[in-house]
């Protein structure tokens, strides 16, 4: 029988259609989710006799990394090399990528450096997985050879580096990325652009993140660049600044999305900040974006943080799908209100329903446990993370050891923070930190001499904990001693809270002006706390003159804070000036200040009680008082008995003198 001479060509169309169905079909499967139907299409295909092609293997490399099983993306790379697709430059960066991506980078970089041909994409795969994995020092020396190879960076190269190095929050390191590519000639490209603006925000330059913002053409600038402004203000809970760009962009014609909301409404995270929220959510109403459940979990969180507790669980209860994360933002908002009982009825009505807490779950109940004191509900969650094999995180112990310390037991947090057996930076700032909080002033400063003989190196949050230990030590000279090696050592500027600490050690050396002379050369503007810090002083050592003119500082900065009023009113009382404290009750009720008072806590069987001044709603009132009015009186007996006593003894010592 005599072949059609187009029976060839039909029977190779034929094979190629095919091959085009389960590409489309492997394709769809990956970008939908699907990693594990997407390769189990492949195995059907070839079980029909279809053999793959160069499309095929990209598509199952990003099912691998879907997956991220290196035993799969082993088998789809022995299939590679037995088609005739091996030395495909297209197919082998996809391998690359594939390892890159499955963290098994040496395999990738051997890959790589095998290729015959090698195009911008190779290199930009083992550049952004050498980055990603932290080593920059390879990143160098693989981008010199790249250039030097003849290949030329592109946007997507100088993308990918910025945001791979974005977990190093290192400043200098985005800056020589952004003059790379100025060098380059890409920094025009707006994708970039809109990196950048999220890495200078994330890495605390707004202002820089501004500039770049505001060099892009008007032309060219999209709703991503106008959302990367605004979540760069929400990074700095700047909601001013967000609402402002807020209102530029829909001046400028731009319709906002899903992550505008978002973003402006994780800007709200303060009480003043209430009123623009809510503005914020009926924009998000009219634009339908409250059907996503990410918008009413941010809602919620945006409610909670903003003090507002009822609207969020309002929104709360409405909910008729929850996750994981709309049940942790409503316990974290009673957690930071300091109602725990409402947050373990909620945690308890979570596993009810079937959702597992997560990390962010129990951080939330621990920090709200450690906030309020509430050791006992404390220890409870403790047992619980034990049983559920959460103790294992070092993010869990380190909260551990926060908790316990605030609630006054160092040992059980020394006791924890000697059984980590990898402790990170984070680990041993906490346990300095709880050190100073209990007294333990010492041993803080032997932590942190330990610490930086480990090779770690202290950042800010250390050096402040440092100095609080020395703060409530006394300790003005060693004090001085790390200042100084914070800033000439560790090149760390300091901050509102180092000056605050130094301005205490002052004044509690009693070396008041020094302390205001220090405030008036310090380089940035001195806020409430570093006035109050210098007032506290001014009450322990009576000195009304320096009183006098931070007070007057502090009525100026918060001027419905009650705290200096009444410290300002106690060094006048202490000096006999009761014309003075007539005064600064006077300028109290002028500024309509009201003094909150006091509470009281009591646990009781895991539940907190909340007490205070003449505090008379509580279900067991009655008999609370009525035991109080026992307890006083059986006091009060006491007294008279040992009054008596005294008498008795001072008439016979004059007896006996006589």
């Amino acid at each position: 029988m005599v072949k059609h001479p187009v029976t060839p060509f039909l029977n190779q169309f034929l094979n190629f259609s095919t091959i085009s169905q389960w590409n489309s079909s492997i394709r769809e499967a990956v970008n939908h989710g699907y990693a594990h139907k997407a390769l189990t299409l492949f195995r059907q295909m070839k079980q029909n006799g279809v053999e793959p092609n160069n499309w095929t293997f990209p598509f199952l490399a990003k099912a691998c990394t879907k997956v991220s099983n290196f035993k799969c993306s082993q088998i789809i790379h022995s299939h590679v090399m037995k088609s005739p697709f091996w030395s495909d430059v297209f197919v082998q960066t996809a391998m690359v990528d594939m390892y890159v991506k499955c963290n098994q980078l040496d395999d990738a970089y051997n890959l790589f450096v095998r290729m015959s041909m090698r195009d911008v994409a190779s290199w930009n795969a083992i550049l952004h997985g050498f980055a990603q994995s932290g080593f920059l020092d390879r990143v160098s020396h693989l981008l010199h050879d790249m250039r030097f190879s003849g290949i030329q960076p592109d946007s997507v190269t100088v993308m990918g580096l910025t945001r791979a190095v974005l977990h190093t929050k290192s400043l200098k390191l985005v800056k020589s990325l952004h003059s790379f590519a100025i060098q380059i000639g890409i920094d025009v490209d707006v994708l970039l652009a809109n990196t950048w603006i999220a890495a200078y925000a994330k890495c605390g330059d707004l202002g820089l993140a501004e500039v770049v913002f505001n060099e892009i053409d008007i032309v060219t600038r999209t709703v991503v660049s106008w959302n990367s402004m605004i979540a760069g203000c929400a990074n700095f809970a700047n909601f001013v600044g967000a609402v402002n760009y807020y209102k530029c962009m829909l001046h400028e014609g731009f319709r906002p999305d899903l992550s505008t909301i978002v973003s402006l409404l994780s800007s709200c995270v303060q009480p003043e900040a209430l009123f623009q929220g809510m503005l914020i959510h009926s924009h998000g109403i009219k634009l339908g974006c409250d059907l996503y459940i990410c918008v009413v979990n941010t809602l919620v969180s945006m409610y909670s943080k903003c003090g507002d507790v009822d609207s969020a669980r309002f929104l709360f209860d409405s909910m008729s799908d929850r996750t994981c994360v709309s049940w942790t933002v409503m316990i974290s908002g009673y957690a930071e209100k300091g109602d725990m009982n409402e947050a373990l009825t909620l945690f308890n009505a979570m596993e009810a329903a079937g959702d597992i807490p997560d990390l962010v779950t129990m951080l939330s109940l621990i920090s709200g446990c450690g906030q309020i004191g509430a050791l006992e509900l404390g220890k409870w969650i403790d047992n619980y993370s034990i049983s559920n094999g959460l103790k294992d995180n070092l993010i869990i112990c380190n909260a551990f050891i926060d908790m316990y310390a605030k609630c006054g037991c160092i040992n059980d947090a020394r006791d924890l923070f000697y059984a980590i057996p990898v402790r990170s930076l984070v680990s041993w700032t906490t346990m300095i930190a709880g050190c100073a909080l209990n007294g333990e002033f010492t041993e803080a400063l032997n932590l942190f001499s330990q610490m930086v003989e480990l090779g770690l190196k202290p950042n800010h949050i250390t050096f402040l904990a440092a100095l609080q230990a020395c703060s409530h030590g006394g300790l003005l000279e060693k004090g001085w001693e790390y200042f100084g090696m914070m800033t000439r050592k560790y090149n760390i500027n300091p901050g509102v809270d180092h000056y605050s600490c130094m301005v205490d050690l002052l004044g509690r050396r009693g070396n008041l002006k020094e302390a205001l002379e220090y405030i008036h050369l310090m380089p940035i503007k001195p806020d409430a706390g570093i006035w109050g810090a210098l007032l506290g002083a001014c009450k322990v050592h009576r000195n009304v003159e320096i009183g006098e003119y931070v007070s007057h500082r502090l009525f100026e900065l918060e001027p419905q804070v009650a705290v200096p009023y009444a410290e300002m009113a106690n060094i006048y009382a202490s000096k006999g000036r009761w014309d003075g404290v007539a005064a600064i009750r006077t300028m109290m009720k002028s500024n309509k200040v009201r003094k909150s008072p006091g509470q009281s806590l009591v646990q009781v069987k895991g539940k907190t009680h909340i007490f205070t001044v003449e505090h008379r709603d509580h279900p067991e009132g009655r008999l609370i008082y009525m035991m109080l009015d026992s307890l006083n009186l059986h006091l009060k007996k006491a007294r008279l008995q040992l009054s008596s006593e005294a008498d008795m003894n001072c008439s016979e010592a004059t007896f006996f003198s006589s």
